[in-house]
């Protein structure tokens, strides 16, 4: 994968050529129709050409038969001869595969996919014929044919686990006869979603015994000075502070501030996926991005980290640190799209090992379905600090003559500010994120304070 997905080339368009043009229009119309289920034919059939003269030669004999003009007869003759012509003989191959290249399996969202298809053969073969039918995900940016394979260059347009699609090649032999289709199943790919940009770290009142870069109020070995104190016997003399030893008269000690990690658990809200009807935006795609820049910045503190997805098949991964971590909580959520319609009543619970003791826990949400308060009071009787970060999905919209769709829209925004007092109501900050701004702008009035647990 690429480290600057932003910066990283387009790739450039089809050619242009009618033969690419063909097989480009040929490959869309497939991939609308979706992936093939049933195999090819492991068995050599006519060709479209072969079909063509078979059907000039029959019209024309039909032709000279009805209306009794032998002449008619040589226009038939002229396809028969160019069949014998061109028949394969003995030299048409017997064994045909396939090899397959995909690089890279894992990249970000707009990166490139290059797919390399090779033909194996023991014979003599005429032009390739690929059709292409891609999966939900990626695009077709680039397509060549080869003597011996196709190349395809395609483009990751959205996160998730994707099935790249199939390629079904058409082998002609030497003159183009007859044909035999070999498929090549391109596999998967996980494309992860790019980061959104996250500096700020902001961490609750406790925090564990393990060594970090959080300053804390105790006391301890850190590197950010907080005051002075009176010497010690058994002090390093490295410690001393001059000045006030020099005004005070006796010597002072430099007293440092403890750091100490963080604990933080980022939950996803997917119960629903909603769609801006202004821009188009998605609050799943959003919520997952801003998730994984919050993750990429406390991972950088060397705290740690850990993932709840709540909505479909309830996932979740313990907190750990490093930059593993990330990929695996990226990696555990790919999914996410195929099974995130949860249509049961009630939400499970969380498991005890997803949620540490004084963990910051993280609600990345549309604050669009009742049952995550459910699940945000849980994790409050827990004791968990919380902070909700809400996804906005824009207002539905209303004809200006549309008196009920008015007062429907009064109930929509009412319900949702509900949602959000009865969260402020139990002690938990609501912040609100806008798409395409950093995510430091939302976290930074919680820089003020230290962050408390919930309200039990």
């Amino acid at each position: 994968m690429s480290a600057d997905p932003a910066t990283a080339p387009r790739p450039e368009a089809p050619a242009a050529d009618p033969v690419t043009a063909r097989i480009v229009a040929r490959s869309a119309r497939a991939g609308a129709e979706g992936l093939p289920t049933t195999p090819p034919s492991p068995h050599w059939r006519p060709a479209d050409r072969t079909l063509r003269l078979l059907t000039v030669a029959t019209v024309a004999a039909a032709a000279a038969l009805v209306t009794g003009h032998a002449w008619l007869l040589a226009l038939a003759a002229a396809p028969a001869v160019l069949l014998a012509l061109a028949a394969p003989g003995t030299g048409r191959p017997t064994e045909l595969a396939t090899t397959l290249t995909v690089e890279p399996r894992r990249c970000f969202e707009g990166e490139r996919i290059t797919v390399r298809i090779g033909i194996r053969h023991d014979g003599r073969t005429g032009p390739l014929d690929p059709t292409v039918a891609l999966g939900p995900g990626v695009a077709l940016e680039a397509l060549t044919v080869r003597p011996t394979g196709v190349d395809l260059a395609l483009r990751a347009d959205s996160w998730g686990r994707w099935n790249l699609g199939a390629v079904d090649i058409d082998v002609h032999d030497a003159g183009a006869l007859t044909r035999r289709t070999l498929r090549a199943e391109l596999g998967t790919a996980d494309v992860f979603p790019v980061p959104g940009t996250a500096r700020l770290t902001p961490v609750p009142v406790r925090l564990p015994e393990r060594i970090g870069e959080h300053t804390t109020r105790h006391d301890g070995a850190g590197v950010e000075v907080t005051g002075v104190r009176p010497y010690v016997h058994g002090e390093r003399q490295r410690r001393i502070h001059w000045p006030s030893t020099t005004r005070r008269g006796g010597i002072q000690i430099n007293q440092f501030a403890a750091e100490r990690a963080s604990d933080a658990v980022v939950l996803l809200d997917t119960l629903d996926d909603v769609h801006d009807p202004a821009t188009g935006l998605s609050s799943l795609d959003e919520s997952l991005r801003a998730a994984a820049g919050l993750t990429r910045a406390y991972l950088r503190r060397h705290d740690r980290v850990g993932l709840v997805a709540v909505g479909g098949r309830l996932r979740w991964l313990t907190a750990a640190t490093g930059d593993r971590q990330f990929h695996r909580m990226v990696e555990s959520v790919l999914e996410v799209r195929q099974d995130r319609v949860h249509r049961g009543p009630l939400v499970p619970r969380l498991p005890l090992p997803a949620l540490p003791g004084h963990a910051l826990v993280y609600a990345f949400t549309p604050l669009a379905d009742q049952r995550i308060l459910e699940v945000l009071g849980r994790i409050g009787d827990h004791g968990n600090p919380l902070v909700v970060v809400e996804i906005p999905v824009g207002e539905p919209p209303v004809e200006p003559d549309d008196e009920v769709g008015a007062l429907a829209l009064r109930f929509w925004r009412a319900e949702r500010e509900a949602m959000r007092a009865a969260l402020r109501g139990r002690g938990v900050p609501v912040v609100r994120y806008v798409p395409g701004e950093t995510l430091d702008l939302a976290l930074a009035p919680l820089l003020r304070r230290r962050i408390g647990g919930g309200a039990r």
